[in-house]
């Protein structure tokens, strides 16, 4: 059996055509509904000359038309590719021309910083525009209504077949550098991210129609809370649709609204992107858990960057009764695994949780062996099987992510440290870019920087690496304290030495009254360097 993105969502559709789909800022689609209209811009686009590995860029903040943008691309045989609500004009031009663009669909507040790159875009044929309510006027891009064009074309599902390598590609920032886009199979991302891969059993889904009886009976309802333009959420998005979930969105990240939405759509499990989403939000719960039902609410799962067990534990205190799933994957490798968190076992490894590995997660040495439980020897973390292609137009960097072991075996393997411990069970360390060599011992941010934000006068913390004349590297925390606080250095290094060893302990603060991080809660280590070498005002 062969499976394609687009025909897995259409299965569903014929499963559960009444169910509700998507709920978005008050917008509302069924899985019938969500498949007609999807239909109807498809057909608008294919009118426009867009068709099978044509790129189409989506730019706007989470909503309903982004959603039906992408099952439109896809049941076209197209590519659709997020753009990051965040760049300003030369970021644009760099992805709008890296992406080859041939069709865009944007917010209507985006008009402007679109236009003002359009002339470095030939490929670009053809623009349409979802109204956001921001009123914003851009005429010089001649670009048609959102729902005039679902308007102009056919509902009807009469699409010809579609195969199990059609593209899928997953633009992603990571830690350093400009944007690259992974480039995947569809077959490859729904065994890798989609749930082709059941993570309890580790046995691959055999058909579609299976997909749609996975889940029991009665509808399940997520929430995922970042951006669409962050993969997890869009894989939140898809692999729900697969199975019949409903999904509840909104465009921007408020805690108090985000358990007001727990309570009105009766949501059962929230999907954050670590601490800068789950601290929030827990505190938030001070004022809202008791005007809110929330009795719904039994599962909470992060994923792509660190949750620390400090919130953690206060998510416990709340609820608990609380399923916790801490998951490891990225978008060069797909999902390496998770780890089921307990009220009493909140804890985790040097950097990073200690997972259950997903089939095909292996962590390598430096001659790409498999690394056995128990072995002292860190390595850096893999998949094999169901694993990209390559990074989009960069061939440099392709290779140095998918390596080809001596026994022919092809892994991904980003850069990420980790460990095997004795029950074969998987500790992530950190990624090797952003790692301290302080004294010809390696030092993990993540580590540090859950034991600095686990200080109860800490809110926020990022770790780098400084020059220092003796030790060559030390560490220096920048850090955003809680309101009203003003937490000294010695008492920072106090309690830090009770969890982590004296060398990997800060040896300089630099205090900011917000944390830059990405819009999926990833560190930004090149802006937090900057500010602990004074190259800019914290």
């Amino acid at each position: 059996m062969e499976f394609n993105l687009a025909d897995l969502f259409e299965n569903a559709v014929d499963h559960f055509p009444d169910r509700e789909c998507v709920v978005a800022d008050g917008d509302r689609r069924t899985y019938k509904e969500m498949d007609e209209r999807a239909n109807r811009l498809a057909h608008h686009l294919a009118a426009h000359d867009i068709g099978p590995g044509d790129h189409v860029g989506i730019y706007a903040y989470n909503c309903i038309e982004w959603v039906e943008t992408l099952w439109a691309v896809f049941k076209l045989r197209a590519v659709w590719v997020n753009i990051n609500y965040r760049y300003v004009e030369d970021e644009l031009a760099y992805i709008f021309d890296n992406a080859d663009l041939k069709a865009l669909v944007y917010a209507r507040e985006f008009g402007p910083r679109t236009a003002a790159v359009r002339e470095k875009l030939p490929l670009l044929k053809h623009t349409v525009r979802i109204d956001d309510g921001s009123g914003v006027e851009c005429p010089e891009l001649d670009s048609v209504d959102f729902e005039d064009a679902m308007n102009s074309g056919s509902p009807q599902r009469d699409f010809g077949a579609r195969s199990p390598d059609d593209r899928y590609i997953l633009y992603t920032g990571g830690t350093t550098g400009m944007p690259k886009g992974v480039v995947w199979r569809h077959e490859d991302v729904f065994m890798a991210l989609g749930g082709g891969i059941d993570p309890t059993t580790n046995t691959k889904a055999k058909t579609p129609e299976e997909m749609a009886t996975r889940e029991p009976d009665s509808q399940t309802c997520m929430l995922p809370i970042a951006p669409l333009m962050h993969g997890a959420t869009q894989w939140a998005v898809m692999a729900g649709s697969f199975t019949g979930r409903k999904t509840v969105l909104t465009a921007k990240f408020d805690p108090k609204e985000t358990w007001r939405l727990v309570e009105q759509e009766k949501v059962n499990g929230i999907m954050i992107t670590g601490d800068a989403m789950g601290r929030p939000l827990v505190e938030a719960l001070v004022t809202e858990q008791d005007k809110r039902d929330l009795s719904s609410f039994f599962l909470l799962v992060s994923s792509a960057a660190v949750f620390s067990p400090t919130v953690k534990d206060d998510f416990f205190n709340h609820f608990p009764n609380l399923m916790m799933i801490d998951s490891v994957g990225a978008s060069e490798v797909g999902n390496n695994g998770a780890v089921l968190i307990s009220k009493d076992n909140t804890k985790m490894g040097a950097g990073g949780p200690t997972i259950s590995p997903l089939g095909g997660t292996v962590v390598l040495d430096e001659d790409l062996k498999p690394v056995g439980p128990g072995s002292d020897v860190i390595g850096k973390i893999a998949r094999y099987g169901h694993i990209p292609l390559e990074y989009y137009k960069d061939p440099v960097k392709s290779a140095e992510v998918y390596v080809t072991s001596v026994d022919g075996t092809r892994y991904s393997m980003p850069g990420d440290f980790a460990r095997v411990e004795p029950d074969g069970q998987i500790t992530l360390l950190g990624r090797g870019s952003v790692c301290i060599n302080s004294g010809g011992e390696k030092i993990y941010p993540e580590e540090v920087e859950a034991a600095v934000k686990s200080h109860p006068d800490v809110y926020d913390a990022v770790v780098v690496g400084v020059p220092d004349e003796r030790w060559g590297s030390r560490v220096a925390a920048v850090i955003q304290a809680r309101d009203g606080a003003t937490p000294e250095l010695e008492s920072i290094q106090d309690h830090c030495r009770s969890k982590i060893a004296g060398y990997k302990v800060p040896r300089e603060l630099h205090f900011v009254t917000t944390m830059q991080r990405s819009p999926s809660g990833k560190a930004d280590y090149p802006w937090a360097k900057r500010i602990a070498l004074g190259e800019v005002a914290a």
